[in-house]
């Protein structure tokens, strides 16, 4: 990826800086289309599925695959970080951004396996509290959402399209209190990034949205994510939430230079254009 020399913003320097060092990899490696992950596994899957160099620096692994201009980075966990990643990448001229996550359905006719498409997240997670005011709602990026389910429908998988609700509890399934005012939200799922990195991208212009896979089941009776059912998920469905989420950004690439050409069509098209 070539980075522009005339970038004279000192924040813009030092978030690069921060990327190498937190990755342990240089700039130049990362490719135009990012995956985001909580999961150490996701990255080392596709580094050895693409056989290509994983990279682990003081925060992060990454790995990259030029051959389909997509990057992998691993951020571990939390809204905190998750807002981190956002702020720094935000500063390469990455085209889009999507996070691979999993979440709780908290729905009755979910199934651990389903894909959800959060087109929003409510904001109980504080973090994205520093980047608008508490009305402002957490949304993704329309375009890549609407590609994500292009590509579903094209795969003929089943998913649902609705709202997160964004946590910073980790043990929220003991909290009855919770429990009730998370059932008075009507939210889908619930997860530990989406509001933050929704928000945050706003912020900075920077397209990105989420494909979750659907991980347990918190409120149905013996539901809630275990050592051994976490590991059934990551061996079940991992390979095809990394695959897909290849293919959506791949396909976002190119719908963007589609929807750039309809706004210069458009735009040569307009009677202001045309009187002159």
């Amino acid at each position: 990826m070539i980075i522009e020399e005339g970038t004279p913003q000192k924040e813009g320097k030092i978030a690069r800086d921060s990327l190498e060092r937190y990755s342990g990899c240089e700039l130049a490696h990362f490719c135009p289309n990012l995956l985001i992950t909580n999961f150490p596994q996701y990255v080392k899957y596709f580094a050895e599925s693409r056989n290509v160099t994983l990279y682990e620096g003081s925060m992060f692994r990454v790995a990259h695959s030029p051959k389909e201009g997509v990057s992998i980075l691993d951020f571990k966990v939390g809204s905190p970080v998750a807002a981190l990643v956002v702020d720094l990448c935000a500063a390469l001229p990455f085209t889009s951004a999507l996070l691979l996550g999993m979440c709780g359905g908290l729905r009755r006719h979910y199934k651990v396996g389903d894909y959800l498409v959060p087109v929003a997240s409510i904001r109980g997670e504080g973090t994205s509290d520093y980047y608008f005011p508490a009305e402002v709602p957490a949304l993704a990026n329309f375009l890549l959402a609407k590609t994500i389910t292009e590509v579903l429908d094209e795969e003929e998988l089943e998913y649902y399209v609705g709202i997160t609700h964004t946590t910073n509890i980790r043990f929220w399934e003991f909290n009855e209190e919770f429990k009730h005012h998370l059932k008075s939200t009507r939210a889908q799922a619930i997860e530990m990034e989406c509001a933050t990195l929704f928000a945050a991208s706003y912020k900075h212009k920077f397209p990105l949205a989420s494909l979750l896979l659907v991980s347990d089941l918190p409120l149905a009776t013996g539901g809630i994510k275990t050592k051994q059912s976490s590991k059934m998920v990551f061996e079940k469905y991992m390979a095809n939430h990394v695959d897909m989420g290849v293919r959506i950004l791949q396909r976002m690439e190119q719908n963007q230079k589609n929807y750039e050409k309809i706004k210069e069509r458009l735009k040569s098209n307009s009677p202001e254009k045309k009187s002159k």
